[in-house]
């Protein structure tokens, strides 16, 4: 075919802005945001680390941290303040940071694969699934042979099983079509709250409800360094793949035509951009419960900073993501300390508002700006 994928244009045309006169939005320029990004995230995991109700200072906060990276000493009497710095906060906030990171990266893809501005990784219907296995644990004791990594396996299975049946009825001779998947992930979004509902109205246990619905409205307070890898390596493994077919999904979000025009098969891609986004979002929330907007919010306000090339938008997505989740994580331990609050309360709160102003800007469009 004498069209390539590789001579797609960076920035799709705005027929719907055409004569309007409306005025571009400014951008940042990539590397600048890039570098601010790179610099806030290791100072957002040292503020995630150092900050909380224990009262301990930012020169202890640090001391722990560096004997936590070099395996340096630390006096007998220092033992609980390390934990609670390097086993407990730090890895609270590495974790956020990779479920950040994971979030907004598939809801860029999940956008450009069913081709709609309100998608997000939940659109599919997955973490509805995982909550069902995740909620089998702590309200029944599934799987307690498994000990620590019950809820996590667990919620995890149960998401691929999820996975299988959007894809099942989904599926037609044409493959996958944008609403079919819209469609049957809410349909089984909603058959599988259902479920969740049921067995927390079925727990004989208060605690065991309270548990159920913490994860369920996202929380990273069961984090430990144990839950850090699997999770990573989804995530960056997702990343690789996405990365990789940048130039792909900008042309499957100008149309099924464009796309096979283009030299690119939208109903393969579709299938590849499934699969990643089931098995990052079953990842990332078996380990985090189901944390919201930020797989919808990230993704729109990183079009609007740096355009809606897929090749900088991946680039920018998975760290304003990491860094977002950081700070709101920590808001969630600080608020009402010393309770807590479940991380997704939080990021509607502060997600509604901002993605309305979005909205508002006159100038923005999805699928480009």
């Amino acid at each position: 075919m004498a069209t390539s994928v590789d001579r797609i244009p960076a920035k799709p045309a705005h027929p719907s802005r055409a004569g309007t006169g409306a005025p571009p939005p400014r951008r940042i320029p990539l590397p600048i945001l890039l570098a601010g990004l790179c610099l806030a995230l290791p100072v957002s995991l040292v503020c995630g680390a150092g900050l909380g109700a224990s009262g301990l200072s930012w020169a202890e906060v640090l001391r722990y941290l560096w004997a936590g990276l070099t395996g340096g000493a630390i006096g007998p009497d220092e033992v609980s303040a390390y934990t609670i710095v390097w086993e407990l906060r730090l890895s609270r906030a590495v974790l956020a940071a990779i479920v950040g990171a994971g979030l907004s990266a598939i809801g860029v893809a999940v956008q450009a694969m069913v081709r709609n501005a309100l998608a997000d990784p939940f659109v599919l219907g997955i973490s509805s699934g995982a909550a069902v296995g995740a909620n089998a644990v702590l309200i029944f004791g599934a799987l307690g042979a498994l000990g620590i990594w019950a809820l996590s396996t667990a919620a995890f299975v149960s998401a691929l099983l999820a996975m299988l049946l959007v894809y099942a009825v989904a599926r037609t001779e044409r493959g996958l079509t944008p609403l079919r998947l819209v469609l049957t992930g809410t349909a089984m979004y909603y058959g599988f709250s259902a479920a969740t509902t049921f067995m927390v109205f079925a727990a004989e246990r208060g605690e065991a409800a309270r548990s159920a619905m913490m994860w369920l409205l996202g929380s990273l307070s069961g984090a430990n360094w144990a839950s850090v890898p699997i999770a990573a390596g989804a995530v960056l493994a997702g990343l690789a793949h996405l990365g990789w077919s940048a130039r792909r999904l900008n042309a499957l979000a100008m149309g099924d035509e464009t796309a096979a025009a283009l030299g690119v098969d939208p109903g393969r891609l579709r299938k590849e951009l499934f699969l990643v986004s089931a098995a990052v979002t079953g990842a990332v929330v078996a380990v985090s419960g189901a944390i919201g907007f930020v797989g919808l919010m990230v993704p729109h306000a990183v079009r609007m900073l740096v355009g809606a090339d897929h090749r900088r938008v991946l680039l920018v997505a998975p760290l304003a993501g990491a860094v977002l989740l950081i700070w709101v994580d920590i808001l969630s331990r600080v608020v009402l300390a010393p309770a807590e609050l479940p991380v997704g309360v939080l990021t509607a709160v502060i997600g509604v508002p901002c993605f309305i102003l979005l909205m508002r800007r006159r100038s923005y469009s999805f699928g480009g700006i």
